[in-house]
């Protein structure tokens, strides 16, 4: 019995194209489009290419608690504003200040206008006024028949009683009323991202730093995106303006010639791999759990992503002066008990996410592409029949 060579042929064509068809799914995977590595890759790059020192952490219970404890003790230690906290007058006269100065005398009078004294009725007493007297560099002011005094760090009182003194033996029971007309040494500069920069005078009630912002506007951007510069003499310090509170000891009373300036720089974390969101994303609160970044990044996406495999790229804090070391915590969505454990491990900025892809997509996608080459032959073949 003869056996026709047709259905011979057509099954060695079978034989062939499935062959080929999986030598080019094997040696197609690793050259197809993705969104990143799997789970096996990155575990094979800290084993093979590791010039960094990296290594990967399972994030558990205890991990979580020795972080949060590091933590603690890192901000304990920063050094806060309260610690530029002093003593300071702002009812002294300064360089620049412009006084209103009025000399009273009673009898013979040197300056000889006639006016009542502080508002008493007497015939027989003389007064005279200088309205603007200018607070010299050197901090001396110049004043008939008295001459020069100085007045730089004293208050109005103060320089009240040294007129008087001056005058003794020169009038007949003199007086002095002093008063800082305009203060331009009490006084303290707010600038940067706030919404009516300037300088602001300080008063008897002792504005602290929020009063001072509050006078410049407020901030233009959100309290915790916004980092308060502040300079006292030769030292400053930043702090976040959202972990200052009113009346607190980083609310500083304010003292002539503090600098406060305001700056925009928002807390942010970056998420890749096969999520929702593949962007770099502001905290916009103060704290931020894992858990409540992976569900920013719009979380795991379910066709493509490895939910054992959320892993965190991070650059832990060193002691001064050394390096800081990278590290990969990975977090296993599969276990209830991560679910936990991510409200409690806290976002630190600049943190970047990777959720990794399935290990079967690129054999999918490999599929799909042949599937896609191979469809218009058999459609075609079939329509021939």
């Amino acid at each position: 019995m003869i056996i026709p060579a047709f259905p011979l042929t057509l099954s060695l064509r079978a034989r062939a194209l499935c062959a080929l068809s999986a030598l080019a799914l094997l040696s197609g995977c690793a050259a197809l489009p993705s969104s990143g590595p799997t789970a096996g890759e990155i575990k094979r790059g800290v084993r093979d290419q590791n010039e960094l020192g990296f290594k990967i952490v399972d994030i558990d219970g205890p991990l979580v608690d020795t972080i949060n404890a590091e933590a603690a003790a890192a901000d304990a230690a920063q050094p806060t504003l309260s610690s530029l906290a002093q003593d300071g007058r702002n009812d002294v006269i300064g360089v620049g200040d412009d006084l209103s100065i009025g000399i009273y005398e009673v009898g013979v009078s040197l300056f000889g206008s006639s006016e009542a004294a502080g508002g008493v009725l007497d015939p027989a007493a003389r007064a005279q006024t200088f309205p603007d007297v200018l607070v010299a560099g050197d901090g001396t002011i110049k004043l008939p028949y008295i001459g020069t005094l100085k007045v730089e760090g004293r208050t109005p009182a103060e320089v009240q009683a040294m007129i008087v003194r001056a005058l003794k033996g020169k009038s007949q029971s003199p007086q002095a009323l002093v008063a800082i007309k305009t203060n331009i040494a009490s006084t303290v500069y707010v600038a940067g991202d706030v919404h009516s920069p300037g300088r602001f005078n300080l008063s008897l009630q002792r504005e602290r730093l929020l009063d001072a912002i509050a006078l410049a506007g407020g901030a233009t951007n959100s309290a915790e995106d916004t980092v308060v510069r502040f300079n006292r003499g030769t030292h400053f310090l930043e702090e976040r303006l959202g972990r200052i509170r009113s009346g607190a000891a980083d609310d500083l009373v304010l003292i002539p010639g503090d600098r406060v300036e305001l700056l925009k720089r928002p807390r942010s974390f970056i998420s890749l791999g096969a999520t929702g969101k593949v962007e770099q994303t502001d905290f916009q609160t103060g704290d931020l759990s894992l858990a409540e970044a992976v569900a920013r990044a719009g979380g795991p996406t379910d066709s493509v992503a490895d939910p054992s495999a959320v892993f965190l790229f991070r650059y832990t804090p060193a002691a001064p002066g050394a390096q800081e070391k990278p590290i990969i915590y990975r977090l296993n969505l599969l276990q209830p008990a991560s679910y936990f454990l991510s409200q409690r491990f806290a976002i630190r900025d600049k943190d970047v996410i990777y959720i990794a892809n399935a290990a079967a997509n690129r054999p999918a996608k490999m599929v799909n592409i042949i599937n896609q080459l191979f469809t218009p032959f058999v459609t075609a073949r079939a329509l021939t029949r």
